[in-house]
């Protein structure tokens, strides 16, 4: 196993953990997840389908052939995710988003993206 390959797990393990951990948190309406979603005024669905939907990205950061899929779903839901803190004043919630977005693109570049999404090729040639 290279370097490569040995910081590609780590980051993937690393997100999958966090998406893992925050996606049952919401599918299980634990009470922050469930207070952060009335502050943004958004539907208990939507913390249902976000919740879900973090639990499948973890699923697929942690299969090599899906991880840059995986990874271009984290660097999407974590632009939501700053664009609600940031609209609702919650400026220190965001450079958690922001850097969990950074590991993402690391690991989309070390493993690859899903074809024609790839938004650090051009600038890494």
């Amino acid at each position: 196993m290279n370097v490569r390959s040995i910081a590609g797990w780590i980051l993937a393990v690393l997100l999958a953990l966090v998406f893992l951990g925050s996606g049952l948190a919401k599918l299980t309406s634990q009470a922050m997840p469930v207070g952060m979603f009335a502050l943004f005024g958004l539907p208990p669905w939507f913390m249902y389908l976000t919740g879900a939907l973090e639990v499948v990205t973890a699923v697929l950061l942690l299969v090599p052939r899906t991880s840059g899929i995986g990874a271009a779903l984290v660097v999407c839901i974590m632009i939501g995710a700053t664009i609600a803190h940031a609209t609702h004043g919650q400026i220190s919630m965001i450079g958690a988003t922001i850097v969990i977005a950074i590991l993402a693109v690391v690991l989309g570049n070390l493993r690859g993206w899903p074809r024609g999404s790839a938004p650090l090729a051009s600038a890494a040639r």
